[in-house]
């Protein structure tokens, strides 16, 4: 049976591509698409269509790419298990230069729900770590602007480091399990990893903009591998 793998990037704007040749060894179809992050980024533009031809197909993202992935379980019936690294529970918005918000992204040309930022929130710390600011938008978020996760009918992963300082992806790991309730859904997580697993083979990534991440480089192998593990069963179930 023939597995395809679309693996999505986060806000740094570079493809995994390390990550991309390592499910490639294994044996999988794999498209690691750059994609530009921005506002209202259409879930249908990310390249499906190609990986359709085989048996399965799964949706790999990290961060905004996670995001991205959890909704395209939940949207898109052709996707039959998502892996998130550092995970969201949410649709957020994005800023705009003048000061609007809107929401990171449309289904089927429309704008999907989202929860706008808390406008009263400053960083406390430098770099600026933002799991306050998501912490404290979160208490405002609508029904409609979480991620319908328990509409994905395959298995979901999630890789979640405990000293996150993006955003707080173990508590959004733990709402998205809530959620599926008896739903295939498993949590990898270390406590004093951060924002960035780093899977056995992989370097480090650099990229992006200047804002803490947390963890160490050991713990951040450390999620690695245990992640891999779990990646490697979940492919080929």
């Amino acid at each position: 049976m023939s597995t395809g793998v679309l693996l999505l990037h986060g806000s740094s704007g570079t493809p995994d591509l390390d990550r991309a040749r390592l499910l490639e060894a294994e044996g999988y179809d794999v498209l690691a698409p750059r994609w530009t992050v921005t506002h209202e980024v259409p879930l249908e533009s990310f390249p499906l269509d190609p990986l359709a031809h085989n048996d399965r197909l799964v949706v790999m993202g990290t961060s905004w790419g996670a995001e991205a992935a959890l909704l395209l379980g939940a949207l898109d019936h052709r996707v039959d298990a998502v892996v998130a690294f550092a995970p969201s529970a949410y649709v957020w918005g994005r800023n705009l230069e003048d000061g609007s918000q809107r929401s990171a992204w449309t289904w089927q040309g429309e704008p999907l729900p989202f929860v706008p930022f808390d406008r009263d929130w400053k960083p406390d710390s430098d770099p600026p770590s933002y799991t306050g600011l998501y912490r404290q938008s979160a208490e405002k978020a609508t029904e409609q602007a979480r991620i319908p996760v328990e509409r994905i009918r395959g298995e979901v992963l999630l890789v979640a480091g405990g000293d996150d300082q993006v955003w707080p992806a173990v508590e959004f790991a733990e709402e998205i399990t809530r959620r599926r309730g008896d739903r295939p859904t498993r949590t990898v997580t270390v406590e004093e990893a951060g924002h960035r697993a780093v899977l056995p083979g992989e370097d480090p990534k650099t990229a992006g903009q200047r804002m803490a991440r947390g963890g160490t480089d050991e713990a951040d192998r450390d999620l690695g591998v245990l992640a891999w593990s779990e990646i490697r069963r979940l492919l080929a179930d």
